[in-house]
């Protein structure tokens, strides 16, 4: 079992920063990626970034040229958000999979709120 712990959402405005982190625990295995998705009202979840602990990353389309994940640990990720637009508004949660099996984790979300 693993636990996820989100932290660091909030209201800003365009164009402004946030960072988002990620604290996981539990049982975590190698072979693995701890990222964020995102879900907008109305809106699918989608991947925002991941970072295996093998060292490869991958990125959303919408925010590869703005945002950036560190994965300093392998039970801490951070999501940085730089010039946040309104469409980045939405609920952003933490992801854990183990690639081997597959199975998912979720965190219980942070809201991030981008006004213009």
């Amino acid at each position: 079992q693993v636990r996820l712990e989100e932290s660091g959402g909030g209201l800003v405005q365009a164009g402004e920063s946030l960072r988002l982190s990620c604290e996981a625990s539990g049982s975590i295995f190698s072979n693995n990626a701890l990222g964020w998705y995102r879900q907008a009202p109305g809106k699918e979840r989608e991947l925002v970034a991941t970072a295996t602990d093998g060292g490869w990353k991958n990125y959303g389309d919408s925010v590869a040229d703005r945002f950036t994940i560190s994965r300093v640990s392998a039970y801490t990720v951070y999501l940085q958000m730089n010039n946040l637009q309104p469409e980045d508004t939405a609920v952003y949660y933490c992801n854990f999979r183990s690639l081997a099996t597959p199975v998912d984790y979720w965190g219980p979300g942070t809201q991030v709120t981008v006004s213009s």
